[in-house]
């Protein structure tokens, strides 16, 4: 496994060993034992699965409070992502910084996002699949999000006019978010 380290202190993208021939290719996208010899001790308890019809779906940009904050492994299993996360942890050097990476079934790389970050995606294609495990389970009363367009943030996406839920292009900016990681 191919680990490479962000800007942001504990956000990686992941490259599994890829064995391909002529009828296709095998990966491992998880093995706990390969995690805990990177030093990851993740207890992933829940996988979740998406799918956006459209390209310019944008999903996020999403968190869950303490104590019910959630550590996430993505990845995309059709299609392809630019995939965005935030540190939001106010004591962080990096607070309020971003990253961006395209996750896509021709690259198969994953993104490990850890707790104390807002995570989003736009979709870059039609029919785009992601798939994800988290360390905890979905809290409605934990559930909260900031603005996939906060001009403090600024960040870069693929596309000005996305398609969101409404709960989604409701989200406070992150100078607005009341509660946030300490």
């Amino acid at each position: 496994m191919n680990l490479q380290a962000t800007k942001l202190d504990g956000v990686f993208i992941l490259e599994a060993d890829l064995h391909q021939d002529h009828r296709g290719f095998f990966m491992e996208s998880y093995n706990r034992r390969k995690f805990e010899e990177i030093g990851f001790d993740y207890n992933f308890i829940q996988d979740n699965h998406s799918l956006s019809v459209e390209a310019g779906t944008l999903r996020g940009m999403h968190y869950q409070l303490s104590p019910k904050a959630q550590t996430k492994l993505v990845r995309v299993i059709a299609g392809a992502i630019y995939d965005v996360v935030v540190d939001i942890r106010k004591s962080s050097p990096t607070f309020g910084q971003w990253v961006g990476v395209v996750l896509s079934e021709a690259n198969k790389r994953q993104l490990l996002v850890p707790r104390g970050f807002a995570h989003g995606f736009c979709t870059l294609t039609n029919h785009t699949q992601v798939y994800y495990k988290v360390d905890e389970y979905y809290s409605p009363e934990h559930d909260r999000g900031i603005s996939w367009n906060d001009p403090d943030l600024a960040i870069d996406w693929p596309i000005r006019v996305p398609i969101l839920s409404d709960k989604d292009g409701k989200h406070p900016k992150l100078a607005e978010a009341k509660q946030i990681f300490d």
